[in-house]
């Protein structure tokens, strides 16, 4: 059956065209549909009867369509006009479960719309929501290119973390939009090429290629748009990496095949500059690093006519091992190669592992000494003389004994004073009573002594020395010994032999506190030290020109294992002492009270403590050296400021010297005090000259 209509009018004309549909049974015939300037309304009630959808028009759904059709459409094709007719009048159809609702196009993306993906079965008028996975583009910066592709009623978003984009609009849109990225969503031309090297260097190339696409692209700046071709070498293994466009990365892999070539000669010769190891050092390890490598090359690599994998001849060492040359020099402090290339390579890999910054250890050795000494003697000593007979008790107290007391008062009675002999002075009080006049004399010397000496020493040397390398300082006196006296006599004729050209040998030995250390720092913060710490004086009570003179000596030699920055105990001595001696004459000696007269005691205390620490510290660079130092630099700084405030009296224009501030030694880049020196002040007028008789000249 095929239906006509030619023109419907308003409400009238709809209310007969639905008449009209109502009386014909709905069968699947094809309808031929013509409207013109027909209620929209009448339009939804004409589908719901064509294709027995059921529709909820929205009272904002108003206006007037005009459809004209050539050929009959069957229900799909209809339902599909239907949906462009709404489209073009701004309305959206929102299928639901048993229903479809007729909204304005503007808020049917805020309607249970479906969501399809690309092999969706939507109608292509059909408002639809769609999630796009973009695969190698932001989805960001695809938002603002296809904005302008989407109707103002439509909706696009990017969800950045998932890189995704979310598309409502129809589904004929929807698709071409999807059709438009997955034109742009195209994964990058660009690939990445490893080329290996056989001659040349891959840093050296790297450089070389670099610096020719700086200068092309400062010269040409429209053949600097896009993304610029990148190079990187791997040392490792002689090889380089190509990053670009397919016409970029043949143009450069052509460039790097012609520079890749052997040399005429067959070997090269560099100059290898070195930044912290020594030239002379390192010279000695590579002259065995080349031979190894050398006798390598010459067993992997088969003589001609010589079947592959069989022992070389005996000469191919040889003659590899002349092709390498390395010689230091010292001004410079650079090496000078002369190899083939592979070697230098080698070479040059070893000397970048070799040629770095090394550590430098601080080494804090502290010597705490505390002591402290006691001594009392007491003791009488008598003597008894008469015409006939003569007796004394002369005890072993030194200086104090009543031999050397009457040995010396005999000196000063002969009135000679300066003839004593300044070591037989006793020490302590000496009391002398008794009768020396007539012809019974006696005497009696009462000696007591009481000393009280305490000791309290903190040393503490430092010294800063490499990693492996040894340190030494010394503060402290070169003292001569004595170590031998010679002497020649002369004679002649009858004459009486000549004492003639005496002479000594002598030594000088280093008296103070010495540190010799060498630490090696171990893989973390260990540091592993080879300690001799010294620490020596003169005693002052053995000075006799005879024996020379004696020294008190303190040594600890070791080697320890000391965590970076952490204090450790090198050794160290506790003594407490105490000796006891009592002197007496027997019998008279033990009588109560009345024996202290006849006895000589001596009682002597002496304790010491003495300590040695050890506190390490690695500077890894500059800044831990720049810390250390300012901290020492600052005490002295202020130790000599503190010394200022104190005049000297005598010279009270004169000012002790001082450090300069930190902040003016990295301004100026001196510790040299440069600023001018104040102008010394005028003279003082002279006084007029005193009279001749005040000075004592003059005439009484």
């Amino acid at each position: 059956m095929i239906f006509r209509r030619q023109t419907l009018r308003r409400r009238a004309l709809g209310g007969l065209l639905l008449s009209v549909i109502l009386a014909v049974p709905v069968s699947a015939a094809p309808v031929t549909l013509n409207l013109k300037d027909a209620e929209i309304s009448a339009l939804v009630e004409s589908m719901s009867v064509l294709t027995g959808k059921n529709f909820i028009v929205d009272p904002r759904v108003k206006g007037r369509v005009t459809i004209i059709s050539a050929k009959a459409m069957d229900e799909k094709e209809l339902y599909q006009v239907f949906l462009a007719v709404l489209g073009v009048h701004g309305f959206a159809a929102v299928p639901g479960d048993n229903v479809i609702k007729i909204v304005p196009a503007a808020g049917a993306k805020q309607e249970s719309i479906p969501t399809v993906d690309r092999r969706g079965g939507a109608e292509p008028d059909q408002i639809v929501t769609r999630v796009i996975q973009v695969q190698n583009v932001s989805a960001a910066q695809i938002v603002p290119i296809l904005r302008p592709l989407i109707p103002p009623q439509g909706h696009l978003a990017a969800y950045t973390p998932t890189n995704v984009l979310i598309i409502s609009d129809s589904a004929a849109n929807v698709e071409r939009i999807a059709s438009i990225i997955a034109r742009v969503d195209l994964a990058s031309n660009e690939e990445v090429e490893i080329v290996a090297l056989r001659h040349a260097s891959a840093t050296e190339i790297v450089r070389v290629l670099t610096a020719l696409e700086q200068g092309k692209a400062r010269n040409d700046p429209a053949a600097a748009v896009g993304t610029p071709p990148r190079m990187v070498a791997d040392e490792r293994t002689n090889s380089i990496l190509l990053s670009g466009d397919k016409a970029s990365r043949l143009r450069l892999r052509a460039l790097v095949t012609h520079l890749d070539t052997p040399l005429d000669s067959g070997g090269n010769t560099q100059v290898v500059y070195l930044r912290y190891a020594k030239a002379k050092d390192l010279m000695t390890v590579l002259q065995g690093v080349s031979k190894s490598l050398s006798s390598d090359a010459a067993r992997s690599a088969p003589m001609p006519g010589q079947v592959p994998g069989a022992a070389p001849g005996g000469g191919s060492s040889s003659s590899s091992a002349s092709l390498v040359d390395i010689q230091a020099d010292a001004a410079t402090n650079s090496l000078v190669i002369t190899a083939p290339p592979e070697m230098i390579r080698s070479l040059r890999a070893i000397i970048a592992q070799l040629d770095i910054r090394r550590a430098q250890v601080l080494v804090e050795a502290v010597i705490a000494e505390i002591s402290a000494e006691k001594t009392a003697q007491l003791g009488v000593q008598w003597a008894v003389g008469s015409s006939n007979a003569i007796g004394f008790t002369n005890f072993d107290a030194g200086t104090s004994s009543l031999a050397n007391i009457l040995g010396l008062a005999a000196q000063a009675d002969a009135g000679d004073l300066t003839k004593l002999d300044a070591a037989r002075v006793p020490q302590g009080i000496q009391l002398g009573v008794g009768d020396f006049t007539g012809d019974n004399r006696f005497g009696a010397l009462i000696s007591a002594l009481a000393k009280d000496a305490d000791t309290n020493v903190l040393s503490t040397p430092t010294v800063v020395t490499l990693d492996n390398e040894e340190a030494e300082i010394i503060v402290g006196q070169n003292v001569p010994f004595v170590t031998g006296s010679y002497t020649t006599s002369t004679s002649s004729g009858s004459s009486a032999s000549q004492v003639g050209n005496p002479f000594q040998t002598i030594q000088r030995e280093d008296i103070g506190i010495k540190l010799k250390v060498k630490p090696q720092i171990n893989e973390g913060n260990a540091v592993k030290l080879e300690i001799s710490q010294e620490v020596s004086n003169l005693a002052p009570s053995a000075n006799a020109s005879t024996q020379g003179p004696t020294t008190n000596k303190r040594a600890i030699k070791t080697n320890v294992l000391v965590e970076n920055g952490q204090i450790l105990v090198l050794g160290g001595l506790i003594d407490d002492k105490i000796d006891e001696s009592a002197q007496k004459v027997p019998l008279l000696g033990d009588v109560p009270l009345l024996g202290n007269l006849f006895r000589y005691r001596s009682t002597t205390k002496l304790k010491r403590n003495l300590m040695v620490f050890l506190h390490p510290v690695i500077l890894r660079d500059a800044g831990q050296g720049t810390l250390h130092t300012d901290s020492k630099y600052s005490y002295i700084r202020d130790q000599q400021l503190a010394a200022r405030t104190r005049e000297v009296s005598l010279l009270p224009d004169v000012q002790s010297p001082v450090l300069k501030p930190q902040e003016e030694v990295r301004a100026q880049g001196t510790i040299l005090d440069t600023r001018p020196s104040p102008p010394a002040p005028p003279p003082a007028p002279l006084p007029p000259p005193a009279p001749a008789a005040e000075f004592g000249f003059g005439n009484k």
